[in-house]
Formats: structure tokens, C-alpha cells, sequence
């Protein structure tokens, strides 16, 4: 009897993890026009210069409930199931992954699958899966590890910055005139996951560098030790800068551990060139 993770689209993961959850994923989908995707088919480069010349944002939309039955059905029955999947906030991913474990526990109610609303994405699913795997490998039992992932669902922080506007006001976000205002004054906005997992914008600042220092300045609003906790970053396709703010992040706080990736094509879409996305285990 294992235990087995998955997740879907809505995650992003480090290079080394990502390897390993491939065939755990249920992606979600993705199309630029006539074009359809699966998120995981499109390589990160190819969807940056696509997205440069649409003038359109590509829209997503969840897997099927058909999708999330076809992955557990082919589980061996002795296998036990827990699902991490995007905020019901963005998507209705979740709604899908509880109808498929729904349509094949019909068929076989002997099979323990659990689907968890995660009220997060990105970066915020690697570090509760970071957190699963630990567990596992401690040897939790498999209803155990659902009541600590809802437990840590609840105390994860997760925040945004935006290096630019183009996308929130393609995307019909952000309105237009308002918009334009807010890039002229060099407007960035800083945002987080409500408790509902839905994106809100938590405050404006002027200056790309205040910006910056104020989004690493509110982690100590949240938590005051961090000695047996894992911070998590996703960038945007801006690297260095990724890389500079998780090493400011680690002089100012004592985080245990850290996971770095790159943002991929779903929550990019949305965000931007630039973006980051840090989740963390809040007190």
C-alpha cells in the first residue's frame, strides 16, 4: 500500500521535482486561438513569444472530471490518493478532481482517494507537496497526512508581485484608463491569496525597488520563526531577478530550506513577465 501525489497544471515545480511528479500531473489546458495546448506540452520559451504577438491572452480552462478518473483509475486499487489541486479561487480544477474521484468511487468504494482544495498555486502546491513528502517519509498514515495538508492548506501565505501591468490589463483585470495611470506613476502592485484562494491586491507602491523590499518586508507580518520552515519562489522568465530576491528573502529570515522555479504557462499568463510568487507556512 503507497501513498501517491498528484497535482495538475496549476503547480509549478523545482527542475528536480517536477521530474519526478510528470506522470502525477493532470494538466490543464490552454489556447492561443484556434491552438490548443495541454499545459506541459508548450516549452516556456515557445510560450513567451506567442504570448508577445497575441494580442489576446490565451484563455485556460480545467481538466475534465473524465481527466482526473482516467489518472486514479489507472492506480493500482491498493494505492491511496491525495490530491493537491489549484485554488477553487482561479479554476474549477478542484470541482473536476472531486468528480472524478466521485465517478470511480462508484465503481470501486473501496479505493481511498482524497482531493484537497489547496487555496493556492504555483510555488504555494510545491511547498505543500514538499511538506507531504516529508510527512510520507516519516511513515504518516494516509488519513493523518489529509488532516496535516488541510492544516497546512490553512496556514499558507502566498504572495505576489507584478513587474508589469500588460497582462492584468489584457486579461480585463485592471481596467484600461486605470492601467495607464498606474504604469505612468510607475505603479507596481504587490497581492496575495485571500483566505478563499482568490487573487487580491493587498497594496500599491511606487518604484520598482520599494516594491521589491516592501514584498520581502511583509513575510515577517506573517511569521516570526522560520528555523523549521521552507520558503518557495517562482519567477516569471526573469531568473536573476527570482534569484536576487530569494537570496535577500534568506539574509533577512532563517528559513530551514528554499524551492526556486520558473512560473510556467498558466499562472504566467496572468501575472507577466517579471512576476514572483512566494509561499510560505505563516505562524
Amino acid at each position: 500500500m503507497t501513498i501517491k501525489l498528484f497535482i495538475d497544471g496549476g503547480a509549478d515545480l523545482p527542475k528536480a521535482m517536477s521530474e519526478r511528479y510528470e506522470a502525477n500531473t493532470v494538466p490543464l489546458n490552454l489556447d492561443f486561438g484556434e491552438e490548443q495546448y495541454k499545459t506541459g506540452q508548450l516549452d516556456l520559451q515557445t510560450f513567451y513569444e506567442k504570448l508577445k504577438r497575441s494580442e489576446e491572452l490565451p484563455k485556460s480552462s480545467s481538466p475534465s472530471p473524465q481527466d482526473f478518473y482516467d489518472h486514479f483509475k489507472k492506480q493500482d486499487p491498493e494505492d491511496e490518493i491525495l490530491v493537491l489541486a489549484l485554488t477553487q479561487g482561479l479554476s474549477s480544477t478542484y470541482e473536476s478532481g472531486v468528480m472524478g474521484m466521485e465517478m470511480l468511487l462508484e465503481e470501486e468504494p473501496d479505493r481511498k482517494i482524497s482531493v484537497l482544495n489547496t487555496k493556492t498555486a504555483t510555488c504555494g502546491i510545491a511547498l505543500l507537496l514538499n511538506e507531504a513528502e516529508s510527512k510520507i517519509e516519516e511513515g504518516i498514515t494516509f488519513d493523518a497526512l489529509v488532516s496535516h495538508m488541510e492544516e497546512c492548506i490553512e496556514r499558507t501565505t502566498t504572495l505576489f508581485i507584478l513587474k508589469t501591468l500588460e497582462n492584468v490589463i489584457k486579461g480585463g483585470r485592471l481596467d484600461k484608463v486605470k492601467g495607464a495611470i498606474a504604469k505612468t506613476l510607475n505603479i507596481k502592485l504587490l497581492m496575495r491569496a485571500d483566505e478563499d484562494g482568490a487573487i487580491e491586491v493587498s497594496e500599491k507602491v511606487r518604484g520598482n525597488k520599494k516594491a521589491l523590499r516592501r514584498f520581502v518586508e511583509q513575510i515577517g507580518e506573517y511569521a516570526n520563526n522560520f528555523e523549521d520552515r521552507v520558503i518557495a519562489l517562482s519567477h516569471c522568465n526573469d531568473e536573476t531577478r527570482g534569484q536576487k530576491v530569494l537570496n535577500d528573502i534568506k539574509e533577512k529570515y532563517s528559513f530551514k530550506d528554499s524551492l526556486f522555479m520558473e512560473m510556467g504557462p498558466l499562472i504566467s499568463t496572468h501575472a507577466g513577465e517579471g512576476a514572483l510568487v512566494i509561499a510560505f507556512f505563516k505562524d
